[in-house]
């Protein structure tokens, strides 16, 4: 039992309008496979909670060795050229200077070695520009710099790659199973979800958009209607949708919610109660009110309770008349004044 004495409440009008929770579409991710291969290590279980970084999933795939095999080959071959650059340039210039001293040679085989350095030096370049595309194939199958760098140093094949995690959330939906052929086709293999913050989208008639604004708190009641089994959960309207639906004649209104209990999930329906913000009208004047828990049906009408002095954990019914509840605040007219 928790006591409290009644206060002065400005209570603003507030509507209400039926909403489903969702997630935050702004901190979720999708992780999927830049390539094709086989599942073959799954380090994460649905619901588990993970942090940027952290290892997923592992998929081996064939076609990320033979890259490694190729970028590896054209590198050998690139570095090979080199040499023979150097002895097709040695070749020219020595014939060169056979020609120009004392005629020891005709200009046609001059201009043969000639020919034959520029080959090669064009040989060159091709082969280096294949290393470049071989490595930037690599880049596009999800090899990171220093393991591109790794490979080249060793020339160890690793046809696995690991998928981790882009964002701190939960695994909220897991499509693939071990041993699985797993493609960049698919869309998402985990679904990862940061529920800190949920939305709740409510649909407001197109006859009461006039009164929501950004920023507007609302409040958020979860399960039954009334009674014991309602949870309520405090927000505010972040995005008003600026589309009406032709068929239902109302708006998307989004309310952000923190979530730091199980009692709120995406996929629940909502009944949401939305402060009205209409800039036409004055603040209301303040009013005896009491959380709308306190107030219970006692005889067929409405009563508090309050302490009986000099008796403690004594209550003694006190009947009421109130008015509609606003936010989560029952305004009282009559039976309790300010302070008790």
């Amino acid at each position: 039992v928790k006591a409290q004495p009644a206060q002065l409440w400005g209570l603003k009008p507030t509507f209400t309008a039926p909403g489903r929770v969702g997630f935050n579409t702004g901190t979720m991710g999708h992780v999927g496979s830049p390539l094709r291969g086989r599942a073959v290590e799954i380090k994460v279980r649905l619901g588990d909670s993970v942090k940027r970084g952290d290892p997923l999933l592992v998929v081996e795939s064939p076609e990320l060795g033979e890259a490694q095999a190729d970028f590896f080959q054209k590198r050998v071959t690139a570095q090979t050229a080199a040499p023979t650059v150097d002895l097709a340039k040695v070749a020219w210039e020595r014939a060169k200077g056979l020609y120009e001293q004392s005629q020891g040679i005709s200009l046609t085989e001059v201009q043969k070695r000639e020919a034959e350095y520029k080959a090669a030096v064009a040989g060159q370049r091709a082969a280096e520009a294949a290393v470049i595309g071989s490595e930037n194939r690599l880049h596009l199958l999800g090899m990171t710099q220093n393991a591109v760098e790794e490979l080249a140093r060793t020339g160890e094949i690793a046809p696995r790659y690991t998928l981790h995690a882009p964002i701190d959330g939960q695994v909220v939906e897991r499509e693939v199973t071990l041993g699985e052929l797993v493609s960049p086709d698919r869309e998402a293999l985990l679904v990862l979800a940061n529920t800190s913050t949920l939305w709740v989208l409510a649909d407001v008639p197109e006859a009461r958009l006039h009164e929501v604004a950004v920023g507007a708190p609302a409040r958020v009641a979860i399960g039954a209607t009334t009674g014991a089994g309602t949870k309520s959960f405090e927000g505010r309207v972040a995005f008003v949708a600026p589309l009406i639906d032709s068929a239902t004649r109302t708006a998307q209104v989004r309310i952000e919610v923190p979530s730091d209990s199980l009692s709120l999930r995406p996929g629940m329906f909502a009944q949401v109660e939305i402060t009205a913000t209409d800039p036409a009208t004055t603040d209301p004047a303040p009013v005896v009110a009491v959380p709308d828990e306190a107030v219970q049906t006692v005889e067929g009408g409405p009563a508090v309770f309050v302490p009986v002095k000099g008796e403690p954990g004594t209550f003694a019914k006190r009947a009421v008349t109130v008015g509609p509840a606003v936010g989560g605040l029952v305004p009282i007219f009559s039976g309790l004044v300010e302070g008790e």
